[in-house]
């Protein structure tokens, strides 16, 4: 019976660390504080923390390497260190506090900072954790950035590990919420989210409001022109222009915008991208 207690003690502890992380997959680092018991030696038992060189010290065997072991495997590795010391030991190792495990997230698009991983945290969990962010689409689209507010441009965006790409474009699981997407992030994990750099189109010549308007995925130069207030008497709409910097050339698209109204010729309603310059010719007749 006695024995039956003591194993499940074993696996208590090992069940569980700091905030609710699971103890048997977290990997212990440095800085990381741990509780080392040894069942009926009191004299072995220690409270440590892990060394710049990943060690820590134990009574009767000295330093030993810590960092790179997960709790149970410490464990395993301590029992047969200690077997010349005590018979039979029975050896646990709760992680107290977690200094190691951190994320680090940066890029114009979000607030860069290190968020400590003390439990199992999701790629959305931790997006859903950064604040003052509005969402663009990468491709120009999203909120307007209120009360300074970054623009995301969350399809630019990518997580590295070990120093490869591993997940490219948050998009879909962030904004359309494809939860197929989400995985569990890792320990030095580094989150990279862009700042979405331009995201209006903009509407000038024979319009009755020329302006800016902020882009919308699959938004059309008619679209475009209505939010603008429409054609102007003087407009010449089969003369209209679509100005296009694209490979770092400059791209111009003529629209005959009076065949679309009047005809119905769809394929003059040309899908704009953010950046473009909607220009309606003006003349007398």
């Amino acid at each position: 019976m006695k024995r039956v207690i003591l194993v499940f003690v074993v696996l208590i502890t090992l069940g569980f660390g700091v905030g609710g992380a699971l103890a048997g997959d977290y990997v212990i680092g440095e800085g990381d504080g741990l509780d080392i018991a040894v069942w009926g030696a009191k004299e072995l038992n220690v409270s440590v923390r892990v060394r710049p060189d990943g060690k820590i010290t134990i009574p009767g065997l000295g330093d030993v390497v810590a960092s790179g072991f997960t709790p149970a495997k410490l464990q395993v590795d301590l029992a047969q260190r200690l077997k010349e010391l005590v018979k039979n030991p029975i050896v646990t190792v709760t992680v107290r506090e977690i200094t190691n495990s951190k994320v680090y997230i940066f890029g114009g698009g979000v607030q860069s900072g290190v968020f400590d991983l003390n439990r199992r945290t999701t790629l959305l969990q931790l997006l859903c954790s950064i604040g003052n962010v509005a969402a663009g689409d990468g491709k120009g689209g999203g909120s307007v950035a209120a009360g300074g507010a970054k623009v995301a441009d969350y399809h630019r965006a990518y997580v590295l590990r070990n120093g490869k790409k591993i997940k490219e474009d948050f998009y879909n699981l962030f904004i359309k919420g494809d939860t197929a997407e989400d995985f569990v992030i890792e320990t030095n994990d580094a989150i990279f989210i862009p700042q979405a750099l331009e995201k209006n189109v903009y509407v000038l010549g024979a319009v009755n409001t020329p302006r800016f308007i902020e882009y919308r995925e699959g938004m059309t130069v008619m679209e475009a022109i209505l939010e603008a207030g429409g054609f102007t008497k003087f407009a010449k709409q089969n003369d209209t222009v679509i100005h296009r910097r694209e490979n770092d050339k400059d791209v111009l698209l003529e629209v005959k915008a009076k065949d679309l109204v009047n005809d119905g010729d769809l394929s003059q309603n040309i899908k704009l991208k953010p950046g473009d310059y909607v220009i309606v010719k003006e003349g007398m007749f």
